[in-house]
């Protein structure tokens, strides 16, 4: 196989069609650069074709386009390196958010986490033991035995924003070395023993909030610093861009987080602090409800730093504090919605998640993997969870309980709450709060679909029948499933040449009769294009799987296609990939036959199509001898 240089490769493809000064613009898509010429004669076709990693150049819908494969988002990446066009990687760019404001934060804070799930959920669980084995005397605080199980129990949650800014990293195209140096610093001994003073950074003064175990800050700091990245790689040059960018992106982002996100979010807190005090004095009902209701929004947005250091005041000043009282509903009908989801969910990679992040939460107080991981993404069991802690909490607020210690509200907790106001009712509420989360998560929450061939995400409903099971002449190492239902028609009918070529793979397409596209294969998503339109996913075998959606729907900018995957994410075959419109898609002009074509059909011993005539999406379409 030829080693291909892609900066190379780019600047013999702009030299190949008369210069930078001869592209008006430039684009791409799944397979292909997209070049709009200001004159096709100063294109030398012949000499673009032989370059290596250019599998053919073909002109349509008034383009020059240059088919390389799988590599054009690195190509056209180093095109934006070297020219005014490129530089943003479209298909490593996540799928467009959908919805209103709060459900695309939603999406994009769940898919920032669900790289770490597994591991924050197990940190969560293992955490739950160890207050367990404390509050039985198993193990003393003390002994150095707890103190470095707790710590690798706790290092997860502590250091949160490192991991954040990893996993935020990838989905802002962002370096994940910088960004996790710059969520180091926020998290570094000094600054940590700065929280709730006064600094100021060459002059300018500013509040220290806590960073660590916070979420927004770091996530909001490398959304930032993608954006700064790819400006520093426009505009140093070479010789120093490789250095400078990282130093300089450290020396800007550490200072302008310190200096905007945490005086943001201090004062937001203290204000919220001030509010939630003066409610205590003349409505603590009131008070309860809105500690009860929204204690863990204000977790995700850290907005919760301001209310720890008042409870810890009045335990040190008064003995008690009752702003903790309305914590035990609000953290318990969290966690009992997502024992509703672990009880009720077809999805059984939902239920891991669910049951031992309820566990954790009722036992130890520890909701992360279970908000991240369960309750937020599904939404429903979320706000079941506000309804219960918000009813709850004031029925506490009513009785008066405070916390005589500071302890994470949860069954382990309770005896820090039964010296002060009436416990019956502290013991109600919380009770209600359960009640009400559980039943109505249960009756009401997201069923989800079972983790076969005919699922889709977790959290979405089925949409279509249940696919056929594989048929017996699938006999190869592969079996790569139809992604939607319709008519399958012969890779060289489809009205596109280098599909029809074969160029870019063996493959069939099929002409839809259902909204739905789902995964071929069970993999890992390579490719999501922002337009929504096209998806490359690699299965463990080393399987690549392109799958368009139409013929030239990228021009549609992704009107008309809703993707419910993101790059890098896991699916499992047939997982819902996308929803698309076909009648906006005929509407705009376009064909909406969906193309299927094994990319690295030239590295496997064969690539056979057994897919023929009508399709349910799930049943056999290529078979694969690997």
């Amino acid at each position: 196989m030829v080693s291909v240089n892609y900066r190379t490769l780019a600047q013999d493809i702009l030299e190949g069609v008369g210069g930078e000064g001869n592209v008006a613009s430039a684009t791409h898509c799944a397979t292909r650069l997209r070049l709009t010429l200001r004159d096709d004669a100063k294109a030398n076709t012949a000499a673009v074709e032989k370059l290596p990693g250019v599998i053919t150049v073909m002109k349509a819908g008034g383009q020059y386009q240059v088919v390389i494969g799988n590599d054009v988002p690195t190509v056209f990446a180093e095109l934006g390196k070297i020219s005014r066009f490129g530089g943003e990687d479209s298909a490593d760019a996540q799928a467009p958010a959908q919805g209103n404001l709060f459900n695309r934060f939603i999406q994009m804070v769940s898919s920032i986490f669900q790289p770490i799930l597994w591991p924050l959920a197990a940190a969560g669980l293992f955490k739950a033991f160890l207050t367990l084995a404390a509050t039985f005397g198993w193990l003393a605080a003390e002994d150095s035995t707890y103190v470095i199980l707790n710590a690798a129990a706790d290092a997860l949650f502590y250091f949160l924003p490192l991991f954040l800014a990893i996993t935020a990293a990838k989905r802002f195209k962002a370096n994940q070395f910088t960004a996790m140096a710059i969520a180091g610093a926020l998290v570094y001994p000094s600054i940590v023993a700065l929280n709730g003073s006064q600094a100021n950074f060459a002059g300018i003064p500013f509040s220290v909030m806590n960073y660590t175990s916070s979420v927004i800050p770091v996530i909001v700091a490398v959304w930032l610093l993608g954006y700064l990245e790819r400006f520093l790689l426009k505009v140093l040059p070479s010789a120093i861009r490789n250095f400078m960018t990282p130093l300089l992106a450290m020396a800007i982002m550490v200072p302008l987080t310190l200096l905007t996100v945490g005086p943001a979010t201090i004062f937001l807190a203290n204000s919220l602090s001030s509010g939630i005090t003066a409610m205590f004095g003349f409505a603590p009902w009131l008070a309860g409800a809105v500690i009860g209701g929204f204690w863990q929004v204000f977790v995700v947005f850290g907005l919760h730093w301001g209310l720890v250091p008042v409870m810890l005041n009045d335990i040190a000043t008064t003995g008690s504090s009752i702003m903790m009282a309305p914590l035990l509903p609000a953290v318990l009908a969290q966690s009992a919605a997502m024992l509703a989801v672990a009880l009720r969910s077809h999805s059984a990679k939902r239920r891991e998640v669910a049951a031992p992040a309820a566990f954790s939460g009722f036992l130890a107080g520890v909701t992360e993997p279970g908000i991240y991981g369960v309750n937020l993404p599904l939404k429903k069991p979320f706000y079941c969870g506000i309804a219960g802690g918000a009813v709850g909490g004031a029925i506490v607020g009513i009785g008066g309980s405070a916390a005589s210690a500071f302890v994470f509200p949860s069954l382990i907790g309770l005896p820090a709450f039964t010296s002060i106001g009436s416990f019956a009712i502290l013991l109600l509420g919380t009770g209600v709060a359960i009640a009400i989360a559980f039943l109505l998560t249960f009756f009401f929450g997201p069923r989800e679909t079972p983790d076969t061939a005919d699922a889709g995400v977790p959290g979405q409903a089925a949409d279509a029948a249940a696919p056929a099971a594989p048929s017996a002449n699938a006999t190869g190492n592969v079996v790569v499933l139809a992604p939607v239902t319709g008519t399958a028609v012969a890779l060289s009918e489809v009205p596109d040449k280098v599909f029809a070529s074969g160029a870019m793979g063996t493959g069939l397409a099929i002409i839809p009769e259902q909204d739905t596209v789902h995964s071929p294969v069970s993999g890992t998503v390579q490719v999501a294009m922002k337009t929504g339109h096209a998806y490359g996913l690699k299965t463990d075998d080393g399987v690549e799987v392109l799958v368009h959606i139409g013929i030239d729907t990228v021009q549609m900018k992704g009107d008309g296609f809703t993707a419910a995957v993101v790059r890098g994410q896991r699916v499992e075959a047939g997982e819902l990939l996308a929803t698309i419109d076909r009648a906006k898609i005929k509407d705009a002009g376009f064909s909406d036959m969906t193309i299927m074509v094994v990319t690295n059909t030239k590295t496997l011993t064969a690539v056979v199509p057994v897919g023929q005539g009508h399709l349910d999406h799930g049943v056999p379409a290529l078979d694969i001898e690997l």
